[in-house]
């Protein structure tokens, strides 16, 4: 069990409590906050208080995370969108909203789960329990290209060579404001956020180097379409890199303080493209590129319209 404790920010005002919470804690979901809540482990200003409580500017929001606890992950038959599979691997389309493997308040619905149904007993067995067959993941609210290993073999030389930077990694996403430039680079090393613990920043006394290439594919006055490479692969790396240049994902609410025009949007706008490699038995370089989803054809073409 750990307390932690959160002052409310200027641009958080009005929020009802589970979800600034939910904000601050983006892989937990609403409803475990709300349990969380009800169960008398959240505290405003030193009192407890309902889920729709409207938090204000300034208060001291206090709350008690459970420890994790290791559990028996049930595999289930939720449709996989699936991009290539042979014995070693298969490279999954993740959909918006799912998060890769089980934590604390999200034991069912994972990837983990889905996979589980569809491969059987041939996962790789090196991340435990927990992350059967899961070598690198996206964020809950990302999606696209995400590969899988169906053994320890395949597991080992994936993870080598994203150890060693050669997996081509593609997103494309769509940042607010208008980038000045067409093509850059951004360097700046990644770790924990000194204050907010879900929170990475860039770190220069502790972060580990990351490096992020982009390029503008459209502009539509007051947001962006972007490509982004990735040469490293750090923990929310393309959020954080753009925000720390002024120009934070669409939707993305944890890494910027702007209200998105668009309602209904759920998390940020970002789509993991391209996924190459080479293959851990064949030796061949292989690439697969996810289709955009919908919401994200959707808000491409409202912005086109305008």
């Amino acid at each position: 069990m750990q307390t932690e404790s959160f002052e409310v920010q200027f641009e958080q005002e009005g929020e009802r409590l589970d979800k600034f919470l939910s904000t601050i804690y983006p892989d937990f979901s609403r409803a475990f906050f709300q349990k969380l809540i009800k169960n008398q482990k959240v505290w405003v200003n030193d009192q407890n208080q309902k889920a729709s409580f409207p938090v204000h500017t300034d208060d001291l929001v206090k709350i008690e995370i459970p420890d994790a606890v290791e559990t028996t992950i049930v595999p289930e038959d939720i449709p996989l969108d699936i991009l290539y599979e042979d014995q070693d691997l298969l490279i999954v389309n993740k959909p918006k909203g799912m998060v890769v493997h089980p934590s604390a308040g999200h034991y069912t619905g994972t990837l983990v789960n889905a996979i589980m149904y569809h491969c059987k007993d041939s996962l790789s067995g090196i991340n435990g329990e927990i992350r059967p067959g899961i070598v690198h993941r996206i964020d809950m609210d990302t999606t696209g290209s995400l590969i899988v290993c169906k053994n320890d073999e395949a597991h080992v030389d994936i993870a080598q060579q994203i150890k060693e930077h050669s997996v081509n990694r593609i997103y494309v996403g769509i940042v607010c404001g208008n980038v000045k430039d067409d093509e850059g680079t951004i360097e700046g090393p990644i770790g924990r956020h000194p204050i907010e613990r879900k929170k990475m920043a860039i770190n220069e006394k502790n972060g580990k180097p990351a490096i992020t290439h982009y390029k503008v594919l459209e502009r539509f006055g007051n947001y962006t379409y972007m490509q982004f490479k990735l040469e490293t692969g750090r923990t929310h790396q393309i959020r954080v890199h753009m925000a720390s240049i002024g120009h934070p994902l669409l939707g993305d609410a944890l890494y910027s303080s702007n209200r998105s025009a668009f309602k209904n949007l759920q998390g940020q706008t970002l789509h993991a493209q391209t996924i190459g490699f080479i293959h851990p038995k064949t030796g061949e370089y292989m690439e697969f590129s996810a289709p955009l989803p919908e919401y994200f054809k959707k808000l491409l073409s409202i912005l086109q319209s305008k």
